[in-house]
């Protein structure tokens, strides 16, 4: 039995401490699902992140017969790009049975995919040779049990390839939300820096940790808001308002967004790609 084929049948524990939670893992699914059929018109950054790992593969080209997980593969665009790599056996997972569905159109039966926990993976300890995971981390309620997953799932020698986003990710739009509507939230919540290397040194010792400031350019704060909602990343709480936002405060909103020289308006990205091999 392939280590993809054993994803269906192993249930293990959740692996390390819980910290302050970052987003309702259903609220997540559902918006992701919700938006699988406009999320590849709208992930600019997640191709950009995802080529940029790719660019980094740290086999030869020529190497086949690797088990690979795509931890987080949405709609499965680098899972048909990892599946073109000779022989290799590929396992796709996501939290979003939308996505998965989408994955699944996508790669056809060549690739084994599941809905699942990427805090609780229902696979065998040392099953992959890479987990290659895109900007999914940031979503996940517990990110250290997710750190601690991706280093069991890896047999000795193998290698985490992933990326994820941080504090000062759309800060000109928190900034201009902050003007137009204090003291309510309109922008996910995301890690900072020292806190990812804290939990990176302490699951992953040895670990690569580099950032990077991207920034995008769009038409208008309210294409970029367009954006997000067809990714499924809009803002996610419990605290979010429960009706749409007045169209007072979303003028108001665009008129303080900040624009560029050239009048377009640009969206910071805190991005980061941690890089690890265990040990053999």
């Amino acid at each position: 039995m392939s280590a993809a084929a054993a994803c269906h049948d192993f249930s293990g524990e959740p692996v390390g401490p819980l910290p302050t939670v970052i987003a309702d893992k259903d609220l997540v699914a559902r918006a992701f699902g919700n938006a699988s059929a406009t999320y590849d018109g709208a992930s600019r950054l997640q191709r950009l992140m995802g080529d940029a790992m790719l660019d980094a593969w740290p086999y030869p080209d020529g190497q086949g017969g690797l088990r690979i997980l795509d931890l987080g593969c949405g709609t499965g665009w680098f899972t048909h790009q990892l599946a073109q790599r000779p022989a290799a056996d590929i396992t796709a997972v996501d939290l979003s049975p939308g996505m998965i569905r989408a994955t699944q159109e996508r790669v056809g039966a060549g690739v084994t995919c599941v809905v699942a926990d990427a805090e609780a993976l229902p696979c065998p300890d040392a099953s992959f040779d890479v987990v290659f995971s895109n900007l999914m981390v940031q979503w996940c309620e517990a990110p250290d049990r997710v750190l601690a997953e991706c280093r069991r799932l890896l047999r000795p020698g193998g290698r985490l390839m992933l990326s994820t986003l941080l504090d000062g990710t759309l800060v000109e739009l928190a900034r201009a939300w902050a003007q137009a509507d204090p003291g309510q939230a309109h922008v996910n919540r995301f890690e900072t820096e020292s806190s990812l290397r804290r939990r990176v040194s302490q699951q992953l010792p040895g670990a690569t940790v580099t950032t990077q400031t991207i920034k995008l350019p769009y038409e208008s704060p309210l294409a970029l808001a367009a954006e997000l909602k067809n990714l499924g990343a809009g803002f996610k709480s419990d605290n979010r308002r429960k009706t749409l936002t007045a169209p007072g405060r979303v003028r108001q909103m665009c008129r303080h967004y900040p624009k560029a020289a050239d009048g377009r308006t640009l969206a910071s990205y805190e991005a980061a790609r941690i890089t690890w091999r265990r040990p053999a």
